[in-house]
């Protein structure tokens, strides 16, 4: 390109944001898809900080990312995700205020972002942190999901229905209602308690729903090392990770087909056991391909937002 040319034709830039509700990662990408900036800032869950700390914090990190990247905003397109953006509502509130980031936006729930992984953002995702959701959608634009209803109602598989369900197996052995369990041991020492008994003191008056989802690799290492109610409790969560996506994939046109998988979420990430012990459940239903592990979601989003720039306001 000569540089005339260079000059009538300016570089394009791409965002992705990915506004958790403890830290906002930002990533911008050239027309190329290399990653040209970088930017962070803190919680962008109006439910949680407010709305004008959230758009404070998905701005910030935009800027961070703009600038490192040696292009002002507003970028040439965005992929926004926003943890705590459950409704309508909550898009309208947002995304004016966000407009002045990029030409065309994209503005979901965090969540969604684990689907710009997928080549053109076409498949199924599936989500296992503290909490769980299975997300996809198909060619023709149609989109479903299941679980993800809270860890009151749902969240099969996740950290807390792991931690809770361990627990519950922990009162069950102290009781002798049920089979015994190191995991016994295995909370008290890890509470740093001084007997069983103080369980019920530390769960309704210390812990709180991340304290719960943190017992998770405590089960899972207990379940290597050989226990059978650890094991079981690990085969029960696989098992409701693969029948939330297989459910998704099944309400979408993937019927007879390879489903491609994307997973996310610091469960999915991190315990290579279980993510296996999940996909080994999926492929006994549904043939899989491309399974991707969506490690940075703010990367892939800006990817992305290249990708579907022109469609991406539509999607």
């Amino acid at each position: 390109m000569t540089t005339a040319e260079s000059l009538m034709s300016p570089e394009l830039f791409f965002l992705g944001i990915d506004g958790g509700g403890s830290k906002t990662t930002a990533v911008v990408v050239d027309s190329q898809g290399h990653i040209c900036g970088h930017g962070r800032a803190g919680s962008a869950n109006h439910h949680t900080v407010g709305l004008e700390t959230a758009v404070d914090h998905l701005t910030e990190a935009a800027v961070q990312a703009s600038h490192s990247a040696g292009s002002p905003t507003p970028l040439s397109a965005a992929w926004i995700g926003v943890a705590g953006l459950d409704s309508p509502a909550d898009h309208e509130l947002l995304l004016p205020k966000l407009l002045p980031l990029a030409s065309s936006i994209r503005l979901t729930n965090d969540a969604d972002l684990v689907l710009s992984a997928l080549d053109s953002a076409v498949g199924v995702a599936l989500i296992a942190g503290t909490g769980a959701i299975a997300l996809g959608r198909d060619r023709s634009g149609i989109r479903k999901r299941a679980s993800g209803w809270g860890h009151m109602m749902g969240d099969e598989g996740s950290g807390y229905y792991i931690g809770s369900q361990a627990l519950q197996a922990v009162v069950r052995a102290i009781d002798g209602r049920g089979q015994s369990t190191p995991l016994v041991e295995g909370l008290v020492s890890y509470w740093k308690l001084s007997r069983p008994d103080d369980l019920l003191h530390q769960v309704y008056h210390r812990a709180d729903k991340t304290d719960i989802a943190r017992l998770s690799p405590l089960v899972f290492e207990t379940a290597q090392a050989g226990d059978p109610v650890a094991q079981g409790i690990v085969r029960r969560a696989a098992k409701e990770l693969a029948l939330a996506a297989l459910t998704v994939g099944r309400g979408l046109n993937f019927s007879g087909e390879e489903l491609p998988l994307a997973l996310g979420g610091s469960l999915l990430l991190h315990q290579a056991g279980y993510r296996e012990a999940i996909l080994r459940a999926i492929r006994r239903e549904q043939p899989l391909r491309d399974v991707v592990l969506a490690a940075e979601p703010a990367q892939s989003a800006a990817r992305a937002a290249r990708q579907l720039q022109g469609n991406l306001a539509a999607w």
